[in-house]
């Protein structure tokens, strides 16, 4: 949507940014009385962070399932309320987000299940320990139990991601990076018709393509190349 990138406060007068706080309430006086002043920016993000601290902390007291559905359901809420566009610009698809999603599809598995591996609970907890700094483990450690969940979340993440690309590509238009995005998108839909069950490996090399669609989009011309060579290393390449 676009929104006003500044707000005043109609009882103290105080101006702030909404970027910043993504609230319609005064930072001095509390009033929800604020009006919106300048132009109007495309803007999907907010100003939100990913703290995993009181799930981890969880972690000597509770069982697996009970830390997994914790750790599953913050992760939702914070996916839920991040864009990628920031008063104007497109954002890149960050390691934050990335890791956010796996850990909430990684974490809705491992609580569903009756028996949980000791692979599988050290995935998870290596996620859970690192995803609010953007840290994940590599794909040649996840287990093979996990390879479903690991790659709808991935398609999960790129959707999401292509879902504000387009929406800023529809304001500034650029026919490459749409047939760029394009071959993304294709990549992504095999992946929601296989349910997931994809190589690993693959799955991570589209998500590194969707990153540098964004910075392609940005201005980064080299960018394109990388993106192009990640999805010509995809195996069962789409054309």
């Amino acid at each position: 949507m676009k929104v006003r990138g500044e707000r005043e406060c109609q009882d103290c007068g105080t101006r702030w940014s909404y970027y910043e706080t993504g609230s319609i309430s005064c930072p001095e006086c509390e009033s929800v009385h604020s009006v919106g002043v300048g132009d109007r920016t495309r803007h999907t993000d907010s100003p939100v962070r990913l703290d995993l601290t009181p799930v981890r902390n969880r972690i000597d007291a509770d069982a697996t399932r009970d830390v997994a559905t914790a750790a599953a359901e913050r992760c939702r809420e914070y996916t839920r309320q991040r864009g990628f566009i920031d008063a104007g610009a497109l954002q890149t698809l960050d390691e934050t987000f990335a890791a956010a999603v796996v850990l909430q599809y990684v974490g809705s598995h491992v609580a569903r299940e009756l028996r949980v591996t000791d692979d599988e609970e050290l995935y998870f907890l290596a996620l859970l320990s690192g995803a609010d700094q953007g840290e994940r483990p590599g794909v040649d450690e996840l287990p093979s139990s996990l390879r479903v969940p690991f790659g709808l979340a991935v398609a999960h993440a790129v959707e999401a991601y292509q879902r504000d690309v387009r929406t800023y590509l529809n304001d500034d238009e650029d026919e490459t990076a749409r047939r760029l995005s394009g071959r993304i998108r294709d990549h992504r839909k095999r992946i929601e018709a296989l349910d997931g069950d994809v190589d690993p490996a693959d799955a991570n090399r589209l998500l590194h393509a969707a990153r540098d669609l964004g910075r392609f989009v940005a201005g980064e011309e080299s960018a394109y190349v990388t993106a192009d060579n990640w999805l010509t290393g995809i195996g069962g390449s789409v054309t």
